[in-house]
């Protein structure tokens, strides 16, 4: 027996009252607005690991020497940088709203502490080399939860329920509508939500050997697009029923007002052509926030310039939008795709958006694809000729995983 849906008139408002993001654009909200408002390329050769003999050789990457230590130094050697620029993230937040008290945790990552997993296996198959990676401080510090437990640690707080989402490159954005759902059903009030990953070797080789990373610059929905460029990266954004955050005088940033997910099934690797997925996830998003398309003024997209992923998501935006029916970026192009950490890290710079009313850019464009009419906000950084009031962010993972969310101004 199934439980009847919850009264329209009983659901919460959520407010985003703080949120912060490490990526390679930079640390923190207000770097990271100049960066997206000028264009700034974070993409450049790898230097984390030797990438000399793959196909692309570049990716957006984190400046370690910016990331500090999260943790007490007797801690700290074994700390991967995954948790690092978590707790940077979520300590931004922290500082921006000290009242703000989570009651749960939901993040969302793909890899986890790939890079100790990487040293392990290679400690199994030569124990000569690398012993000092496979200590038992480097593989407790492997799984994906223990990103939660140094948050916990770093800043003092509370053991609190914490749920990890690993669901592809859509696990960011499921993090933050799973998050907020519970704050819309009445079952918390205050949950801190996001996503991390960090580039691993593993993980770039593969994406290099699927022959989905491309050799030259990340063009999104050009019509020349060779593949995407892999990033790295973090954020968080806390979110608190909305006369609960008013109530204790917060800072109300924005609201997030729908989420929408979807399966299509169609491949392990590939979106269904026809773009059934992404439109639906988009859809769900709309009617969950009983918005119509019109509605929208701003979307960021999943655009990971990969030949069949921009066709999917480019054909799916104009069937439900119109032909140039919104403005329409990919900021994948400036950091790459941060996998697990994506459909976070762009719905801060969506927040951004809003907050400082301009349309982010899609740099590196050359050419628009004739397959379809979208209102591109190419290589500059746009003001919008009537003021941003929803954005729409896209997340679309592998295995036909689609989630988007709706963001709103608090205004």
């Amino acid at each position: 027996m199934t439980s009847a849906p919850p009264v329209p008139s009983l659901l919460r408002r959520v407010a985003i009252t703080a949120a912060g993001v490490v990526s390679p654009l930079g640390f923190g909200l207000e770097e990271t607005r100049e960066a997206l408002m000028t264009a700034r390329d974070g993409v450049s050769p790898v230097h984390l690991f030797d990438a000399s003999r793959c196909r692309s050789q570049t990716a957006g990457q984190v400046d370690d020497e910016r990331l500090p230590e999260a943790l007490p130094s007797r801690h700290a050697a074994h700390q991967h940088r995954a948790s690092r620029m978590m707790v940077a993230a979520t300590r931004e937040a922290f500082a921006a709203d000290p009242g703000f008290h989570p009651e749960a945790f939901v993040i969302g990552t793909t890899s986890g502490g790939m890079s100790y997993g990487e040293g392990f296996y290679r400690f199994l198959i030569d124990p000569s080399h690398a012993e000092r990676l496979v200590r038992a401080g480097h593989l407790a510090n492997y799984a994906p939860q223990k990103t939660a437990l140094d948050i916990q640690q770093a800043l003092g707080l509370p053991s609190l329920p914490s749920q990890i989402i690993a669901n592809a490159c859509a696990s960011g954005t499921n993090a933050i509508g799973h998050a907020w759902k519970q704050i819309r059903h009445g079952l918390r009030t205050r949950v801190l939500a996001g996503g991390y990953d960090a580039i691993s070797e593993l993980v770039f080789v593969g994406f290099d050997s699927l022959q989905a990373s491309t050799p030259e610059k990340c063009r999104p929905f050009d019509k020349n697009r060779t593949g995407l460029a892999l990033g790295e990266g973090a954020a968080v954004v806390a979110l608190e029923e909305w006369d609960s955050a008013q109530q204790r005088g917060a800072t109300i940033l924005g609201e997030i007002v729908g989420y929408g997910l979807s399966t299509d099934n169609h491949h392990l690797t590939q979106p269904h052509p026809s773009g059934i997925g992404p439109r639906l996830a988009m859809q769900r998003a709309l009617d969950s926030a009983a918005l119509p398309p019109s509605a929208i003024d701003y979307i960021n997209a999943h655009g990971t310039a990969t030949p069949f992923n921009d066709a999917t998501e480019g054909a799916a935006i104009e069937a439900l939008f119109g032909p140039g029916g919104v403005p329409v970026s990919s900021t994948k192009a400036l950091m790459g795709h941060s996998l697990g950490a994506a459909g976070a890290v762009e719905a801060v710079f969506s927040l951004l958006a809003l907050r400082h009313q301009f349309l982010p850019p899609n740099a590196n464009h050359c050419e628009t694809d004739p397959q379809w009419q979208l209102d591109l906000v190419a290589n500059t950084a746009r003001q919008p000729v009537t003021p941003l009031r929803r954005a729409m962010s896209n997340s679309f993972g592998f295995g036909g995983t689609n989630a988007s969310l709706i963001l709103q101004s608090a205004e």
